[in-house]
This record gives structure tokens, sequence and C-alpha cells, in this order.
């Protein structure tokens, strides 16, 4: 009787094995995809959409306003210490050079609480910058909160 549990024991085991095998094949085919987009589309999703597209634009107004006036910006192993530090340094470069190269958004994974929010992402980075071959992936950290009803970019973190 023992060595029959223990048989059935196993052969369960390998059942349920061959299932997750095949819902890990699943999630390879379209469920790991949407899993590395969610929240992007919740109102602190957009203002992150919105900044960069502002970047890539170099629509200085928009980044400007999505900004909160204290924010801190990692990048390099230097600090931007507010908005309008980093609009009067990096930002007019941090434009010129994205609009240069190519960037496609791999991952971006938006988490709200209350009035915080969370933004991680990674992009692939392609193209010839002053003469220079761009091939990098992309990480960045964003925190967002909402400030007078509107949700404002407190922090930033980039690096490669």
């Amino acid at each position: 009787m023992r060595n029959k549990l223990s048989l059935f024991l196993i052969i369960i085991i390998n059942i349920l094995g061959a299932n997750m095998s095949f819902a890990q094949g699943n999630e390879h085919a379209g469920i790991q995809k949407q899993a590395l987009f969610i929240g992007a589309e919740t109102p602190a999703g957009k203002v992150v959409s919105q900044f960069h597209h502002a970047l890539k634009t170099g629509d200085k107004i928009t980044a400007r306003k999505l900004l909160a006036d204290d924010v801190l910006i990692f990048e390099g192993g230097g600090v931007e210490r507010s908005a309008d530090k980093y609009a009067h340094h990096h930002m007019l470069s941090d434009m010129k050079y994205l609009a240069a190269i190519n960037s496609k958004l791999v991952e971006h994974n938006v988490r709200v609480l209350g009035d915080s929010a969370t933004s991680m992402s990674r992009s692939e980075n392609t193209g010839i910058y002053k003469g220079k071959a761009i091939n990098y992936v992309g990480m960045e950290t964003i925190a967002l909160e909402k400030q007078q009803g509107e949700w404002k970019i407190v922090r930033i973190h980039w690096s490669n």
C-alpha cells in the first residue's frame, strides 16, 4: 500500500510539474510580455510617459511642469537638486541626446499607493551621438507624489 501511495504521489507531482512547465511556456508567449507593462495606463504612469515624450521632443515647458520644484535627479554620479537647476543644466543636453537616439521601452511597471507612485522601466537605446555608437539598456526609477491634485515627479534615478 505504501508503494502504491508513493507511486501515486510521484505521478501527481510529475503531472503538476508538466502543467507548470506548460504554463511557463505560455508565459513566454504573451503573459510575460503583459507583465512587463503594468500600471503604465494609470494617471501617474501617464505623467511618466508625458515626461519622456517632452524630453524626446524638446518640450521644455511640459517637462518642467511635470517635475516637483524640489525634485532630485540622480544620473551618472551627479545630482540635480531642483527642477529649476535641472531645467538650466542637464535638461537641454538630455533633450538633444534623446532626440538623436532611438529609445525603445521594453519594460514599464508603475505601482500606485495612495498619493505616491513608483515607476520602474528599462529601455533599449541605440544610435549615433556626437560620432559615438550608442547601444545600451537604460534603467529608470521615478517616484511621484500627488501634489494639489496633480501627479508630480519628485525623484529620478537614471543608470545604464
